[in-house]
């Protein structure tokens, strides 16, 4: 492991970096120029002191989960998310269809996106990154790992998941889930993590196995839902779907629908954010896709 050109790489890209090009509200005069440590660290879901011991060429190598994290934070290209790795003494990540890096592009794109609720997820349903409001509307997914990171996954196999929607409203979007997971199947034929997938959900759910042996079909590219927020009630959403060129990453955009009052419970949530929020929204599922 390199530290003194991994403490020099990301430095230098730190310093590149705006608070307006990462979503950040400018703040007082700054010093230097660029991002500051803590708000680096804190982009990154990890401490201040772990990230200013990284550009000071000490502490342990990072993890590769600490280096996507860091990737994403400092809006890394694709280049620069593999020189990262290598500096690290880790093989980058592959860039077929199931890779995982979300670019620069797309994570300026969901900063913009301050006042609307927006999240990165993969053809798969994992969730990548959200956006602020994103987590206030139906719950923070930084903690979760592994399988739980997937939307399917838990719509099938935790009844928690869909706490926040009315309960005629759960035979559509569980079908929903599985015809859009059919048609990335068939797209990606052959590949190992969707195979997997389907295993496990086949496996684990036998709701899942029988609405899959349907055989429905359908790329979810915009939909309509129902939210029972804890603390703003029935929020009637448009969810909007934007795809990157190959398919494998999502952009999902929640808006208020038209002709009820979804804007103003949106507005509301926002304002009162996580002061009164947070102990319901660290226990809401976060069931969509």
């Amino acid at each position: 492991m390199d530290r003194a050109e991994l403490a020099d790489f990301l430095r230098r890209r730190r310093e590149q970096l705006t608070p307006s090009d990462v979503g950040l509200p400018p703040g007082i005069r700054r010093r230097t120029p660029g991002l500051r440590r803590d708000e680096v660290a804190m982009l990154a879901g990890m401490s201040t002191d772990y990230y200013t011991r990284l550009e000071q060429s000490r502490g342990p190598r990072p993890s590769m989960q600490v280096l996507a994290s860091l990737a994403r934070a400092l809006r890394f290209s694709s280049d620069e998310r593999d020189h990262l790795y290598h500096l690290c003494d880790h093989a980058a990540p592959g860039r077929e269809l199931s890779d995982k890096h979300v670019g620069p592009g797309l994570m300026h794109l969901l900063a913009k996106l301050d006042d609307t609720a927006a999240t990165v997820v993969t053809d798969l349903g994992e969730v990548l990154v959200q956006n602020r409001m994103h987590s206030l509307l139906v719950g923070d997914h930084g903690e979760r790992r592994g399988w739980e990171r997937y939307y399917a996954y838990r719509w099938f196999t935790d009844v928690s998941a869909r706490a926040i929607f009315p309960e005629e409203d759960w035979d559509r979007l569980g079908r929903r889930h599985v015809a859009d997971l059919r048609a990335t199947a068939a797209r990606r034929a052959g590949d190992a993590d969707v195979a997997e997938f389907i295993t496990k959900l086949r496996s684990s759910s036998a709701e899942f196995a029988r609405l899959w042996d349907e055989h429905e079909v359908a790329v979810r590219l915009s939909d309509t839902k129902r939210i029972l927020h804890p603390r703003v009630g029935l929020i009637n959403i448009v969810c909007e779907t934007l795809l990157t060129p190959n398919a494998a990453q999502r952009l999902l955009v929640y808006l208020p629908r038209p002709g009820t009052d979804a804007a103003e419970k949106l507005d509301l949530l926002r304002v009162i954010g996580n002061q009164t929020l947070a102990p319901d929204v660290d226990a809401m599922a976060d069931p969509f896709g």
